[in-house]
């Protein structure tokens, strides 16, 4: 036996859940681009500039500053944004709803 949703629960109709993950999957592709760029930028900077990644920053060199250091906190903003966004998302999907 399947109960379909009373017409006024609009907030879990297909037409709602299916563009709330047409959202989302627009913020999963951005991040996961971001991700990407961070991750394969280092190893393209140090074969497009190995000179400029050879510099010495705080007694690293910039490839292991940014590796070592500024690698883990690039992800943690990546996730922070997108958990911000996808519970922005979420709240005006469900705003929208309610008027």
């Amino acid at each position: 036996m399947s109960s379909t949703p009373p017409p006024q629960d609009t907030v879990h109709s297909e037409d709602f859940l299916r563009l709330l993950m047409r959202r989302q999957l627009k913020l999963s592709v951005a991040c996961a681009a971001a991700f990407l760029v961070v991750l394969f930028g280092l190893p393209i900077a140090n074969y497009v500039a190995p000179q400029l990644m050879a510099t010495r920053v705080a007694g690293f060199t910039l490839s292991w500053l940014i590796l070592g250091v500024l690698f883990f906190p690039a992800v943690w903003v990546i996730s922070w944004f997108f958990i911000r966004r996808s519970i922005a998302l979420e709240q005006d999907e469900v705003k929208s709803v309610k008027r």
